[in-house]
């Protein structure tokens, strides 16, 4: 009897999005102790193009499927699985690679249980972003209520978890983002304000996260935010740098604009930080406090102090197109592969 079919998107060598490729397969025959998922939704992630074109410090072997975060039901358990799942099960699966896919087979130890008000979209797109906002603000930077950050890229996924999660724990949020549906999407996580950085020269950002920060009358005046939250880089996070008050915190997510060169007089002028995070790489190191901080987000998102944003949706066989748009910042918030119809 013939297997089913499962599509997939594979890169046969790195190089440019555009040369990915719509492929089928057999699906796979399951091993004792793993789990297989009809997939419903494949979050997009930055990172993934890197993957593909090369350009991360992580360079799988080629061909691969990229990917890294599903949402399926379990339709086939096999020998010796623990008891607790059952197939028709919704679950979250953390795979590294292989998520652009109709089908995957995995492990139960890579597989999450989610809440039932997060949609398919949602469960599939937040645990890279929010996983790492989570990171950023309770284990690296240690916020604290009360404090002003500025967020860069507060449109994009990585900045809107920020923001979201930033509100949440009392933090006074500042978003930064160049169109105004990005902006009205940090508004409805909860930033307090907005600055158009479409409009506005890296300097005038500056002084008008400085303004913001100045304006409350509870708070005896640092001179600038007391974090910044850059997934960015580029120019922009190397005069960002100068809005941080005395004792600030310059979390360095990422560099979406290119590795920022920042001036280490502006380090040391005011006692600034640079705080670097590296949520990936710690997770490899701290499985069980990376379980911890999973399970405290989750139950922040169940009892809806966290909301994290419906995604855009493409077809899986558009994979292509939906990195390229990501990655030339044309998309508001997440991105997310659903099956083809």
């Amino acid at each position: 009897m013939a297997r089913a079919k499962v599509t997939a998107i594979e890169c046969a060598e790195l190089g440019p999005i555009e040369n990915l490729r719509v492929v089928e397969r057999e699906s796979v025959p399951l091993a004792g102790g793993q789990v297989r998922l009809a997939v419903s939704a494949s979050g997009v992630n930055f990172v993934d193009g890197l993957f593909v074109e090369g350009r991360y410090q992580i360079k799988p072997p080629t061909p691969f499927v990229p990917g890294g975060e599903v949402v399926g039901r379990i339709t086939e358990l096999g020998a010796d699985v623990a008891d607790g799942l059952v197939v028709g099960d919704r679950v979250f699966a953390n795979l590294g690679l292989g998520g652009f896919a109709s089908e995957v087979v995995v492990s139960p130890r890579q597989l999450v249980a989610i809440p039932d008000s997060l949609s398919d979209g949602q469960a599939a797109t937040f645990m890279q972003s929010y996983l790492t906002g989570w990171y950023a603000l309770r284990v690296r930077a240690r916020a604290s209520a009360g404090d002003t950050m500025l967020v860069l890229g507060a449109g994009s996924g990585v900045g809107l978890a920020a923001v979201d999660i930033g509100s949440a724990l009392g933090l006074r949020v500042i978003a930064a983002a160049s169109t105004p549906e990005k902006r009205a999407l940090a508004e409805s996580r909860g930033a307090m304000a907005t600055i158009d950085n479409s409009t506005l020269d890296a300097a005038s950002m500056k002084d008008a996260a400085k303004a913001f920060a100045a304006s409350f009358d509870d708070r005896a005046d640092r001179g600038g935010v007391d974090l910044i939250y850059d997934p960015v880089g580029g120019e922009v996070g190397e005069v960002a740098l100068r809005a941080l008050g005395e004792d600030g915190q310059y979390l360095v997510i990422g560099f979406v604009a290119g590795i920022p060169k920042l001036p280490a007089n502006q380090v040391l002028l005011r006692n600034r930080r640079i705080t670097g995070v590296d949520w990936g790489a710690w997770v490899g190191r701290n499985q069980d406090a990376n379980s911890a901080l999973l399970a405290e987000v989750v139950e922040q998102i169940a009892v809806g102090d966290l909301d994290p944003v419906e995604p855009v949706t493409y077809p899986l066989r558009e994979a292509a197109r939906a990195l390229r748009d990501l990655a030339d910042r044309k998309v508001a918030g997440k991105v997310a592969l659903v099956p083809d119809r």
